[in-house]
């Protein structure tokens, strides 16, 4: 199991980086009215890793020990 780089502060570094963009790309194109419908694919992906994670603590045996040691699933700090 990967524990250092990106892994060692969030344990779903992609789909952090994931939500970031797709969060950033209605503010960055000036839309504002768009942000809330950005916040749509966002809880899908929570939905997802929540269901991901689950699988991973069933089938991996050291993957409890991991969420031990990095506990934020996405953004650090808070979650």
């Amino acid at each position: 199991m990967i524990t250092t780089g990106p892994y060692a502060v969030v344990r779903h570094p992609m789909y952090a980086g994931g939500s970031l963009l797709v969060l950033a790309a209605p503010v960055a194109l000036g839309s504002w009215a768009a942000l809330p419908l950005a916040v749509l694919p966002v809880l899908a992906l929570v939905l997802r890793l929540l269901d991901e994670e689950k699988v991973l603590t069933a089938s991996l045996s050291g993957y409890r020990d991991y969420q031990h040691q990095v506990p934020y699933r996405l953004v650090p700090g808070l979650w």
